[in-house]
C-alpha cells in the first residue's frame, strides 16, 4: 500500500534497514524491519553474544522515521516537477536518541514517527521503536533535510 515510496530510497542491500511501510501520510510513518541474524555487524559485536548496536538502531529508526516521512513529503510538495531521474539524497542534521532494550539478531522492531514540523526544507520528528512485544526499545528527536538532486547530465 505505501510501499512504492521504498523505490526511492537511496540505500541498497545491506545497509536499506526498511521492510514495510503500513502507515504512511503527511503527518505520521509506521515501518517494520526484522533484523538478518547474518548481518555483517553481528560478526564483531559481540563475538559469540551478538545484540545489535546502538548505531544501527538509530539508523533504522532515521531511515523509517525521518527519510520516508521526508521524501514522502518532498514528492508531495514537488509531485507537478518531480522527474524519474531525481535522486533525493538525505542528510541527517540531529537525532537525541534513549535507548531502553537491547535488540538481537532476528528480532522484529516497529518505528513509529510523528512529524513536529515541515519547513524550509527541514524536517523534525518524535520517533519511537518498538519491539514484538510491543514494549519501547528506543526514543527519541531526529532531525535532517531530503535535498532533491536531478541526476541528468545537463
Amino acid at each position: 500500500m505505501n510501499n512504492h515510496i521504498l523505490n526511492h530510497l537511496p540505500y541498497k542491500s545491506s545497509f536499506r534497514f526498511v521492510d514495510n511501510i503500513s502507515l504512511l501520510n503527511e503527518n505520521e510513518v509506521r515501518g517494520e524491519y526484522t533484523l538478518k541474524e547474518d548481518a555483517f555487524f553481528y560478526e564483531d559485536h559481540f563475538a559469540g553474544n551478538p545484540v545489535t548496536p546502538g548505531v544501527i538502531l538509530t539508523e533504522i529508526m532515521a531511515q523509517i522515521g525521518l527519510v520516508v516521512l521526508g521524501i514522502f513529503l518532498v514528492i508531495k510538495e514537488t509531485e507537478f516537477n518531480f522527474m524519474e531521474d531525481d535522486s533525493l539524497f538525505p542528510l541527517l542534521t540531529s537525532t537525541d536518541v534513549s535507548f531502553y532494550k537491547i535488540v538481537l539478531p532476528g528480532q522484529k522492531v516497529t518505528v513509529i514517527s510523528k512529524k513536529q514540523y515541515f519547513r524550509f526544507g527541514k524536517l523534525k520528528c518524535y520517533v519511537e521503536m518498538l519491539d514484538s512485544s510491543k514494549e519501547l526499545v528506543a526514543k527519541g528527536m531526529f532531525s535532517g533535510v531530503i535535498k532533491n538532486i536531478n541526476t541528468k547530465n545537463e
